[in-house]
């Protein structure tokens, strides 16, 4: 991302921090400096990684708010504005509580938003999925140009040998570069909300 002078969101669990798990190496504190300054977005993934749907709202609540706590020590003056529901899906409890909190949270199911979108519950498409298959990636793409709709990436470790969690660097690459090629406005989650919002007070 860098080359193409690009940011985007890294949705961090800082109960996971120096931690090794089945997504490779987690990220270490010297790692958050060095993302702000490159302009990358830091967001909220809950504290110990609880699971959306198993874990009881109100654990669920005290995991997000220590995970805030921690950042407040970590890196001081930086807030929180995009959320990442771990594991599963939100019980209805939970999606409120989250999207109370920040200004989006996002879910998976391999689309593209258009339309209407539920900023509790932003779709992404998840690129160790389909890493086997370059060309449903670039279909998505493709429907999104067409849309005009926002299309969120995820994925884990990117790596020479990633976990079944990731992806390869010459194939993020590849979504990358086709990305770019598209013409699409590429943006961390938080700028991509500054722009719709500017774009619509600016159409209202």
């Amino acid at each position: 991302m860098q080359r193409h002078s690009l940011a985007g969101t890294y949705y961090g669990a800082f109960g996971l921090m120096g931690t090794s798990i089945a997504t490779g190496d987690i990220f270490v504190r010297e790692d958050l400096a060095s993302l702000i300054a490159q302009g990358h977005e830091l967001g909220c993934h809950t504290f110990s990684h609880c699971d959306s749907w198993k874990t009881a709202t109100a654990s669920f609540a005290r995991s997000l708010e220590e995970n805030r706590r921690s950042l407040a020590t970590l890196v001081p003056g930086y807030e929180f504005k995009s959320f990442s529901y771990p594991i599963s899906p939100p019980r209805g409890a939970t999606k409120r509580l989250a999207g109370s909190l920040f200004e989006t949270c996002r879910g998976g199911g391999q689309t593209v938003n258009h339309g209407i979108a539920d900023l509790n519950y932003l779709a992404s498409f998840f690129l160790e999925k389909s890493r086997d298959r370059i060309r449903d990636v670039k279909k998505a793409i493709d429907d999104n140009r067409a849309l005009r709709g926002w299309l969120i990436f995820s994925t884990h470790d990117v790596d020479s040998n990633p976990t079944s969690y990731g992806c390869t660097a010459e194939f993020f690459d590849e979504v990358v570069r086709y990305s770019v090629d598209s013409g699409a406005r590429i943006l961390t989650v938080r700028d991509a909300m500054t722009f719709l919002r500017t774009k619509e007070l600016a159409t209202s």
